[in-house]
């Protein structure tokens, strides 16, 4: 069973190897101000949003404690950022984009994994009828906007929109476009793969800044 208590989620975050280097004083607090996000934010604390929440409350809870003890607020999100994006490593997923079936397979176990680990406050538009070259979808509800929005934390969820960048940006064979999300303003986050039967395409993707 998944506990949403704030030492689990911290573990599964993309911060449990950054967050044994912080002071004992500074890690209790992230503690106590994530107990106090769980409460505030307890809708949404299911099964399927387990990973999610791990990410969002620890990201929220890092970024207002470093601050309370002295990082102005630029300094705070730079720690933030730089840790989430410096724990992801693509090479998984480049290593797979070099085989034939990488796109097929996609259509098939993305709909099916983002459906797994999507609690409740999540929409997306799936399309069915793309090429085979093509494989595109949107989300059009997230409980990173609903969560931080209203926090004025937009640019923490637009830090971690950016992990599809890192994750999807330079994949052999495939472009990643990406031209809006929702926690920059956009009425969606779109998602498309466009795959070359070379690795001589364009080999760019888009995305909004963050």
């Amino acid at each position: 069973m998944k506990l949403y208590k704030p030492e689990a989620l911290v573990a599964v975050s993309r911060y449990h190897n950054f967050f044994p280097t912080l002071s004992e004083q500074v890690q209790a607090d992230i503690y106590a101000r994530m107990a106090e996000l769980i409460e505030e934010e307890k809708k949404y604390c299911d099964k399927g949003n387990y990973s999610h929440m791990a990410q969002i409350l620890t990201s929220v809870a890092m970024y207002e404690v470093l601050q309370k003890h002295g990082k102005s607020g630029d300094e705070a999100y730079q720690i933030v950022s730089e840790e989430m994006w410096k724990f992801l490593d693509p090479t998984s997923m480049q290593k797979m984009a070099k085989k034939s079936f990488f796109l097929p397979l996609m259509k098939k176990i993305v709909p099916f994994g983002f459906k797994k680990g999507s609690g409740y406050g999540w929409r997306y538009t799936w399309h069915k009828d793309d090429p085979k070259d093509r494989f595109h979808f949107e989300c059009n509800e997230c409980i990173y906007t609903k969560i931080l929005g209203k926090r004025g934390l937009m640019k923490l969820g637009a830090m971690c929109c950016h992990a599809d960048i890192i994750n999807y940006g330079s994949l052999p064979y495939t472009d990643f476009v990406r031209t809006k999300t929702l926690c920059q303003g956009g009425d969606c986050c779109d998602f498309l793969f466009i795959r070359h039967e070379t690795d001589a395409g364009d080999g760019w993707e888009r995305s909004a800044s963050i």
